[in-house]
């Protein structure tokens, strides 16, 4: 079948999005989604995301990691997800979606790349040694750490990810240098199994560990510079919740096209770009 695709980049998390709002095309093939995220043999990306209708939403976001496994929440994906939706004419400037931890608002921009995401509350911060453990949509784990610029992050990162913790369900692992204004983030997503551009519920986590560390509470405003640009994250904190958290960042098509998706019975696929 011929599969028509667009796609999207949020600070360089890049992502294979596709509309599938009358439920044609059945996504529940792993191998199939990692071969189309490969980027030697396939469209390449960080994950993949199928737009659909959900019943008192605008539209539902279900979301792949580069494996091909279903993930948990993606901020950049997020933010990618209601850009394309705007971009088909099924939102204009706010919207409440579906995603896998639940419902989500957001507000676009008027040209359409910048968008502001609310992720979800964050009651519980936990601890590793010197290591912050959080959930926002997807776990993260945050060190802090000093030149970050030259650290090797994939063996880092990769051995903390396997570590017996985290082994069996995984956890996304975050290195943080303070910077003038700001921090700098960098991030070994699992599911990539990689180092990545940009990471939205990573830098989300790292903001809130870091209100956390300075002993901040009101509403904060935390600039983030990623591998693949900038990314701003605004809440509140009274010391024991966090609410109203919003990631803000851009999100831009970068090119559309179509490929040739054929599908035998025991769902091998094969691919060949058009």
């Amino acid at each position: 079948m011929k599969l028509i695709f667009y796609k999207y980049q949020g600070a360089g998390n890049d992502f294979i999005l596709v509309d599938n709002r009358t439920e044609q095309i059945n996504h529940h093939n792993p191998q199939l989604i990692s071969q189309l995220c490969d980027r030697r043999f396939g469209i390449g990306g960080d994950g993949m995301m199928f737009l659909q209708n959900a019943e008192g939403y605008d539209f539902e976001m279900v979301y792949y990691n580069a494996d091909g496994q279903p993930s948990s929440m993606c901020g950049n994906g997020g933010r990618c997800i209601v850009a394309f939706a705007k971009y088909m004419g099924v939102i204009d400037s706010e919207t409440n979606f579906l995603a896998v931890d639940g419902p989500h608002y957001a507000k676009i921009s008027a040209s359409g790349n910048w968008v502001s995401l609310q992720m979800i509350n964050v009651d519980t911060v936990n601890r590793d040694a010197d290591a912050y453990v959080i959930n926002t949509g997807s776990p993260h784990y945050v060190q802090l750490t000093s030149g970050l610029k030259h650290k090797n992050v994939y063996a880092e990162g990769y051995a903390i990810r396997n570590n017996p913790t985290y082994l069996a369900k995984g956890i996304n692992v975050n290195f943080v240098e303070p910077l003038d204004n700001g921090y700098f983030v960098r991030t070994f997503e699992r599911g990539v199994e990689d180092e990545t551009f940009a990471c939205g519920t990573g830098v989300t986590a790292v903001a809130l560990a870091m209100a956390q560390e300075n002993k901040q509470t009101g509403h904060i405003s935390t600039p983030v510079k990623v591998l693949g640009g900038k990314l701003n994250i605004n809440f509140n904190y009274d010391g024991v919740k966090f609410t109203d958290i919003f990631l803000e960042g851009p999100a831009e098509k970068v090119f559309e096209g179509e490929i040739e998706v054929e599908i035998d019975a025991d769902y091998t696929a094969e691919t060949q770009t058009v």
